[in-house]
């Protein structure tokens, strides 16, 4: 994949050093995290595993997740993409994901990023399908998945989540084989 992909107003680029420090405000912030909050980065220990993540995957891969920036200004609103889980052949699908600044939210961010991220993982591999992994009471991450293409294949309880009541929705280009959802719900 390229250096940089351009949508209409995101400048999407492979994760630097560099960024570290503006990726890892953004998930620390708690207004990002209301329908998770245990997730929140409250040091940079996770937000540096990640990056680690997302790094393997472009050198692996060939995609991962993307720096999210604004062309006109050049500021980092947000991490996403699409990166291919590892699972057995027949089993592997794309995670989309996506984080934006809760300052940017409500502008069409998101789903910007996610129709390139599903664009460049179907050009990359095309016999894998592509999901959204969410809780359901995140109804704008939902609304994202949906305007990319993806349609709800899974609901169930959220396992390990700290609230009993959550349920985790699993969104899709297509149906899933059973190998394929047991690889999303790992």
């Amino acid at each position: 994949m390229h250096e940089e992909t351009l949508t209409d107003r995101l400048s999407l680029r492979r994760p630097t050093d560099a960024d570290l420090a503006a990726v890892h405000a953004i998930h620390a912030d708690p207004r990002v995290w209301l329908h998770y909050p245990t997730l929140r980065h409250t040091d940079t220990a996770p937000t540096e595993r990640m990056f680690a993540r997302w790094k393997a995957a472009w050198a692996e891969i060939g995609l991962g997740s993307w720096i999210v920036r604004l062309r006109e200004s050049d500021e980092i609103i947000g991490a996403g993409g699409c990166t291919l889980l590892p699972a057995e052949p027949g089993a592997r699908v794309w995670n989309l994901g996506y984080r934006i600044s809760a300052d940017h939210h409500g502008h069409g961010y998101a789903t910007e990023l996610a129709l390139a991220a599903v664009a460049a993982a179907r050009l990359l591999s095309p016999q894998s399908p592509v999901i959204a992994y969410l809780v359901e009471h995140n109804r704008a991450s939902a609304a994202v998945a949906e305007k990319a293409g993806l349609r709800l294949v899974h609901r169930a309880p959220d396992a390990g989540n700290p609230d009993p009541e959550v349920m985790r929705l699993v969104y899709a280009d297509r149906e899933l084989t059973g190998a394929q959802l047991a690889t999303t719900l790992r």
